[in-house]
């Protein structure tokens, strides 16, 4: 195998799985640090977290959320999730007020959610988003997106192992061209020593 052709195949597989990796940290291994992340699909809480945003929540303590504070929290009995602003909280009756930012009346007023959320439903508090990852990973959480991020992973860790798949089938042509060589040599050798004969 070419050997420039061998350093520029290494370099790209190389890149493919750094950012396969870089992905899976992103999407799934942030959950060994306490963050779960949720895309952001509507846009109820712009600028602040733009639709298509990846925001990553960590559990915390309903006490410890202050008036202010975005929280995420499931929404209803469909397990909605949602993350909104806290606008008020009532610790008597364990539950917050919230709002998202960007609805807004025809005054500019923000329009306050119909329900409150009780401490029960509290998910986290968003730590930090990135915008436009939300709509990858919602993408590849479902069919069939799903499907065509691990057959895009198989693919290039299948890649990955291309060079030595080559170099050892070139391994073996080289010793099966030798080996017919060797043969073609005996035969001549032995039709010299009949003819000596």
């Amino acid at each position: 195998m070419n050997q420039t052709f061998k350093k520029i195949w290494n370099g790209i597989t190389t890149v493919l799985v750094a950012a396969v990796v870089v992905v899976a940290v992103l999407l799934t291994g942030v959950r060994l640090v306490g963050l779960t992340p949720y895309a952001i699909l509507s846009g109820s809480m712009e600028p602040e977290y733009p639709v298509g945003a990846l925001i990553y929540v960590k559990k915390v303590d309903p006490l410890s959320i202050e008036v202010g504070d975005n929280i995420t929290f499931v929404l209803n009995e469909d397990l909605v999730v949602a993350t909104h602003q806290v606008y008020e909280i009532n610790p008597d009756k364990q539950c917050f007020y919230t709002q998202g930012i960007a609805n807004k009346d025809a005054d500019g007023n923000i329009i306050h959610d119909g329900s409150p959320v009780h401490f029960n439903n509290l998910i986290g508090k968003p730590i930090f988003c990135i915008p436009g990852m939300g709509y990858f990973a919602d993408y590849v959480t479902k069919p069939p997106g799903m499907y065509l991020a691990a057959s895009a992973a198989l693919i290039i860790l299948l890649m990955t192992f291309v060079p030595d798949w080559i170099e050892k089938a070139d391994e073996a042509d080289k010793k099966k061209a030798a080996e017919k060589e060797a043969a073609k040599q005996k035969e001549l050798e032995d039709a010299s020593d009949a003819e000596e004969k």
